[in-house]
């Protein structure tokens, strides 16, 4: 019967729609929600003051829209990436918020992460157009990825890419999330290698893959949103495991010997007040807790101190309270 229902309902649906329709994620619930509540407010809280990073205008007319993605650079510039039409869609800023260069008009639909590889080179990507950019830091492109692939008739502009991360060896690995369920695997010069992944609820099936990072171990952690989950796998795509109960988890990165994730209850809206979180990368045990809402992207600079961007036109960092 179930299946007959499944039939007419999805009878005359795209492909796309049709393979979500059939591996829809688990439903949302307040009691899950109470669950993710109860875990954080148990947890140790981290000493770590909230505050705003003011972008300095560096001239007549300069704002920032909605700020989707932040990163650390060694030196302690902070790299942004925003929507707005009245700055530049990429920023480097300094800690004090002042603008030290910007570039991009025009490459972007839906900028929506930006990521700081080991040599210090940009990455960004486009959740609409689904256009990897890699950038010097000088702004200067050095390398175009069109990941393709997109079904032409999605009901959204959001049908991208959403996040990118880095192997030792130099590898890439990027999530590919919103029309699609899929990782993919890049050589260093932009070579497809493989992919992996589909609409599901299983082990290596993804509803809304949404951030994606590697720890020094070589495992790979995707944020898989809307299925309220952490999976883990090794480089070549294989399943190890999963960590359950951290809520809708938009964004994850290895730092400091730690995971960093931003999340909030599933049965909320999206931008409702969460938490970023820090967890063993062993084994998945809370470490600590700092409110937060947006949480978009996160990073973290040496000092454990987290970055995110919030709706609709702040950037919060967590800086270290040295006074407790």
């Amino acid at each position: 019967m179930a299946g007959m229902l499944a039939r007419r309902l999805c009878r005359g649906l795209p492909v796309f729609a049709l393979q979500v329709a059939l591996a829809q994620p688990p439903p949302a619930t307040e009691e899950e929600a109470g669950r993710l509540r109860s875990r954080a407010a148990a947890a140790e809280k981290l000493p770590l003051r909230r505050t705003e990073l003011t972008v300095r205008p560096p001239a007549d007319g300069f704002a920032l829209d909605f700020t989707s993605s932040a990163a650390f650079a060694a030196n302690g510039a902070i790299y942004l990436l925003q929507r707005g039409d009245k700055a530049d869609p990429i920023l480097a800023v300094s800690p004090a918020g002042e603008v030290l260069r910007s570039w991009g008009r025009g490459m972007f639909t839906i900028p929506h992460s930006i990521r700081l590889d080991p040599h210090g080179n940009v990455w960004t990507v486009d959740a609409a157009s689904s256009a990897v950019y890699k950038f010097s830091p000088q702004g200067n492109t050095l390398l175009e990825i069109q990941v393709g692939g997109q079904p032409a008739n999605h009901p959204s502009a959001f049908k991208g890419t959403t996040d990118i991360a880095f192997a030792p060896d130099g590898r890439l690995f990027i999530s590919d999330g919103y029309a699609n369920a899929r990782i993919l695997e890049y050589t260093a010069k932009g070579k497809r290698i493989r992919e992996w992944g589909k609409h599901g609820t299983g082990p290596g099936e993804f509803h809304l893959p949404h951030g994606l990072t590697i720890d020094p171990q070589g495992i790979l952690y995707v944020a898989d949103r809307e299925n309220g989950r952490i999976q883990r796998f090794t480089l070549e795509g294989k399943y190890l495991s999963e960590w359950n109960g951290f809520g809708k988890t938009f964004c994850i990165t290895a730092r400091g010997g730690a995971i960093w994730i931003g999340t909030q209850p599933r049965n909320l809206p999206n931008g409702a007040p969460g938490w970023l979180m820090k967890l063993d990368p062993r084994t998945g045990a809370l470490l600590g807790v700092v409110e937060s809402n947006g949480h978009h992207s996160v990073d973290a600079n040496a000092r454990g101190e987290p970055i995110t961007g919030v709706r609709p036109d702040k950037v919060l960092f967590f800086r270290r309270d040295d006074r407790r």
